[in-house]
């Protein structure tokens, strides 16, 4: 259960609810007129703009359908930062998240078909046929796309006791995919926050009534239907919002408010994008868990956070033998950075910015030396290693006045630098000079989590 300190409040911007707000309604101005153009008549053959002027004949055919929309509704749900604790949640760990401003953003409304259709910004148009008594199942040909995940959070929501019925959903998206800001989490979220307002018979207000249960589900579709298994932390950053503390050694995570104001203490935070997609590593990533697992395992626990860190230590000939180093690495990498956690909560308590950079930057090599999450072990890593060049640059433009870590779950995506803000413009600009292109790009922490209203 969760702990007494917290207690969640939609934190719902007054733009959802019609008030003025230039960025709200510029996007919901934009999702309208793209949910008319796919499914206000009978669909055109293709969405101007979307990479989908060839979409399988079904989906056409499905978009063909003429609808009858009940009330729309506008939800939204951020992308995260990974301030603390690399690829330690799906171990039992804990770590420090937030959520960040850049968003995903959702038009949904019941369309009286027995079919779901999405119309995705980007990433073209699918359809899930409800009428199928197989439809809730994950489905082989739609892992690694949206169709996946908007399928694992309508079968959660099934199973939760929940009427799902057809309905149509138009997104756009300001979380740039690949970068390692959770885009994928966003969407869960937001698909997740549709269903509830439409179909959860609380009223969109409501939305959700349970954020922790909403990532859980969508760390469940983004597993067994998307075919990425990981963590709860990005869901949970996304549904909850703010900057907290996720504690994941119990059966259901504990989230916490953290204290965190890196600009009071005279800090930026710049994300670097390396403009190589994490998401082309997925196997490299899997493994990374699947390593950690088979250390428990071979230790008597079903994850590292099972075994305790004595027991591991006094094993570790054990299992550099009967596993190899690799594996012992990560599992070392994992204790480690677990302590590194709990030390880097009490420095933001304490206010003490400073100890928890030092702790960051001690992080962030720990992720490239012992987690070997940083760059590809595949061929061509002689030539392309993207996020530890940036990371080298980080370090030799910085030193000892900022931190740098590996963002998320790593073989590419972004870097994550803690910059003096009275060298923010020197570092962008001479981090942008040397890779040739505009990588950094200045975020905050602290934004709202997932909300739905009805408009």
């Amino acid at each position: 259960m969760m702990t007494e300190p917290w207690e969640w409040e939609p934190a719902v911007p007054a733009a959802a609810a019609g008030a003025p707000d230039a960025r709200a309604g510029a996007m919901r101005a934009r999702l309208e007129a793209r949910f008319d153009d796919a499914f206000g008549t009978a669909a055109p053959t293709r969405l101007i703009g979307d990479a989908d002027a060839d979409a399988d004949a079904a989906v056409t055919r499905a978009f063909a359908r003429r609808a009858v929309h009940g009330p729309r509704v506008l939800a939204s749900a951020p992308g995260r930062l990974e301030l603390a604790g690399n690829h330690v949640d799906h171990q039992g760990g804990q770590v420090i998240s937030a959520a960040i401003d850049e968003r995903l953003w959702g038009l949904a409304a019941p369309n009286g078909l027995p079919l779901i259709r999405l119309a995705m910004e980007g990433f073209g148009r699918a359809v899930i046929d409800l009428s199928d008594p197989g439809w809730a199942a994950p489905k082989a040909v739609e892992r690694g796309t949206s169709a996946a995940l908007m399928r694992g959070m309508a079968a959660a929501f099934a199973r939760a006791g929940h009427p799902v019925r057809g309905l149509d959903l138009a997104t756009a998206s300001d979380v740039p995919a690949g970068a390692g800001l959770s885009s994928s989490a966003a969407f869960e979220m937001m698909a997740g926050a549709c269903l509830e307002a439409l179909f959860g018979g609380a009223g969109a207000d409501a939305v959700p009534s349970d954020p922790v249960a909403l990532a859980l589900a969508g760390c469940e579709a983004e597993g067994a239907y998307f075919g990425k298994g990981s963590g709860a932390q990005d869901q949970l950053a996304s549904a909850c919002g703010g900057v907290l503390l996720l504690d994941f050694s119990g059966e259901r995570p504990v989230v916490t408010p953290v204290p965190f104001d890196a600009a009071g203490h005279g800090y930026a935070l710049v994300l670097v994008d390396s403009r190589h997609d994490h998401s082309l590593h997925t196997d490299e990533f899997c493994a990374i868990p699947a390593d950690m697992r088979a250390v428990a395992n071979l230790l008597g626990g079903a994850r590292l956070g099972d075994v305790p860190p004595e027991r591991f230590f006094a094993s570790l000939r054990r299992v550099r033998q009967e596993l190899g180093d690799l594996r012992a690495m990560r599992a070392l990498h994992y204790y480690d950075e677990v302590r590194r956690v709990g030390e880097q909560r009490l420095a933001l308590t304490q206010g003490d910015f400073r100890a928890f950079l030092a702790a960051a930057r001690v992080s962030g090599a720990s992720s490239a030396q012992f987690l070997q999450s940083v760059s590809s072990h595949g061929e061509g890593g002689r030539v392309r290693q993207p996020a530890m060049a940036i990371l080298g640059l980080c370090s030799h433009l910085l030193g000892e006045r900022g931190a740098w870590r590996i963002h998320g779950g790593g073989f590419g995506g972004s870097v994550l630098a803690f910059v003096p803000a009275d060298e923010l413009a020197a570092f962008t600009a001479a981090v942008d000079d040397m890779l040739g292109y505009p990588a950094c790009s200045v975020v905050e922490a602290g934004a709202p989590g997932v909300w739905a209203r009805a408009l």
